[in-house]
């Protein structure tokens, strides 16, 4: 497909072409690949599967999941081939529907993507800081209050480099694939060959961890039932923010083939990818108790098992590619700021849907990474003997949760269309049926998961019940979805439309 048949079909969608459209196939597939990203997800919440499920909820989880997670990305590639639009999921839910489908997923797609960005910036802060505490021999402390200097460094940057160097997106996105690829790779070898002894494969795969605090140790329906579901979040997480595929497809060069390919192979490949990672990782976990001392830190496992020079080269391969990661965050997430505020959904949309002199949609990167800051400020405080601020696993959960419910929308409209849906190059054909079911099944069940607590004490009425420990993600996703919906009631009804047309297809020229 050339360019001028990408902005016609663009056109026949009611957009003029703003974005500048030089992103090839493998780029698109590159900002998918670079947010999923196995050495940041995997990394940074292994301790959640560790806590609340042990080496069973990552040995097995990890591929049961990401099963359900490629079906959901199935169902999504279908829809981006059909509407390749820089709105993604919540231009097709307008589309699909009516006007309230697409608010309702336009903002929780948003809440999610700034959470996202949130999250994976934090955790690159994270591990630069226990890298450059080890680098320099302690004498940069690590404490929390300069983990979340580096964090808003780290936002600063991602902004930077999102409004001054288009071009050069492009190609650090297909740099982060290939620093993903090789510097799992590394990783991998290095737990392989370097530490004296391994683990069991019995240990692997049917050994259970349970330190969450609910029910009685790793037996029973509140460790089958509640808390290894928990654990399941390392996947769940790790695994998401691929709808940049559709945030980018209006810069990409056939979008309607190549962002759905990009989409679901993203997924597929970061499962396998991720999946040889976690098993090394749990390998090499010989030290069990200083594991549990740490709280299921993975940088126990690195400590425990590799000289000191070798675990400082794994923090700095995760923390690099862990940057470029919260890079494609603020690409995806400013995309999307852009495209919902061109429909007019934001307040101050005006200024959020302007582009600059290089197509770039700047005020939208600025106001998104502003959010991203201030909805981690918990994060500079944590529970007495825990060097992870339970903010952080908030923000994880406000990503799931957003993002999968967003997507949840336009896949149960797909059901309803049936038929009466046009697909684009790319088609589930008949399958769609059973995929669609499928996934909206598992969203629904994961989302319900994700808002309880994490811990005891973080149960109002318990005697060690502490506001450190509270998972605030139902509480914002709680409290965004009334305001959204009392929005809805008593205003934007009455004036959001959907999608606006900029432009109509005969403006544009058959190639």
């Amino acid at each position: 497909m050339t360019t001028e048949e990408d902005s016609r079909r663009l056109a026949e969608l009611g957009y003029k072409q703003e974005l500048a459209r030089t992103w090839s196939g493998f780029s698109n597939f590159a900002i998918s690949f670079s947010i999923i990203s196995i050495l940041a997800g995997c990394f940074t919440t292994f301790g959640q599967a560790w806590n609340n499920g042990g080496p069973i909820a990552i040995s097995w989880g990890w591929p049961l999941i990401s099963l359900f997670i490629l079906i959901i990305g199935f169902c999504m590639s279908e829809l981006v081939s059909a509407y390749p639009t820089a709105g993604g999921i919540y231009w097709w839910a307008a589309t699909m529907g009516k006007p309230v489908h697409g608010w309702f997923t336009g903002w929780l797609n948003l809440i999610g993507l700034i959470a996202v960005t949130a999250s994976v910036d934090y955790g690159c802060a994270t591990f630069l800081n226990i890298t450059i505490n080890r680098l320099t021999g302690g004498a940069w402390e690590a404490t929390l209050s300069q983990a979340f200097l580096l964090f808003v460094i780290i936002l600063v940057l991602h902004a930077l480099i999102n409004i001054y160097s288009h071009r050069l997106i492009s190609l650090l996105q297909n740099v982060s694939v290939w620093w993903h690829v090789a510097g799992a790779a590394i990783v991998v070898a290095i737990l392989v060959f370097a530490p004296s002894k391994h683990q069991t494969v019995g240990f692997v795969f049917t050994d259970t961890i349970n330190n969450s605090g609910f029910g009685n140790g790793d037996s029973g329906l509140p460790f089958w039932f509640y808390v290894l579901p928990l654990g399941f979040l390392l996947t769940q997480y790790t695994i998401t923010g691929f709808d940049a595929c559709a945030h980018v497809s209006e810069e990409t060069q056939g979008a309607a083939r190549t962002a759905a390919r990009g989409l679901w192979q993203s997924i597929f490949y970061s499962a396998i990818g991720g999946w040889i990672l976690l098993l090394a990782f749990l390998f090499a976990a010989t030290d069990v108790d200083e594991i549990n001392k740490q709280g299921g830190f993975v940088g126990a496992i690195f400590e425990t098992a590799l000289s000191s020079p070798l675990a400082t080269a794994i923090f700095a391969i995760s923390t690099i590619g862990q940057f470029f990661c919260g890079m494609s965050c603020v690409t995806s997430m400013s995309r999307m700021t852009y495209a919902f505020s061109r429909d007019g959904a934001v307040p101050g949309w005006r200024l959020w849907s302007k582009v600059d002199r290089n197509r770039t949609p700047v005020n939208a990167i600025i106001a998104g990474c502003v959010v991203a800051a201030l909805i981690t400020l918990p994060a500079l405080y944590a529970p007495a003997g825990q060097t992870t601020p339970v903010a952080f696993y908030a923000v994880v959960s406000i990503a799931v949760v957003g993002l999968y419910l967003a997507f949840l929308i336009p896949i149960w409209l797909r059901l309803k269309m049936g038929d009466r849906f046009e697909p684009g190059p790319w088609t589930l054909g008949r399958k769609y049926r059973v995929m669609g079911w499928i996934a909206c099944a598992e969203i629904i069940i994961v989302s319900i998961y994700f808002i309880l607590p994490l811990k005891p004490s973080a149960i109002p009425g318990n005697k060690n019940f502490a506001w450190t420990d509270v998972n605030y993600a139902p509480i914002l996703v709680g409290v965004v979805l009334i305001g959204i919906a009392l929005w809805w009631a008593l205003s934007a009804r009455h004036w959001f439309t959907g999608p606006r047309r900029t432009v109509d297809v005969d403006e544009v020229p058959i190639g």
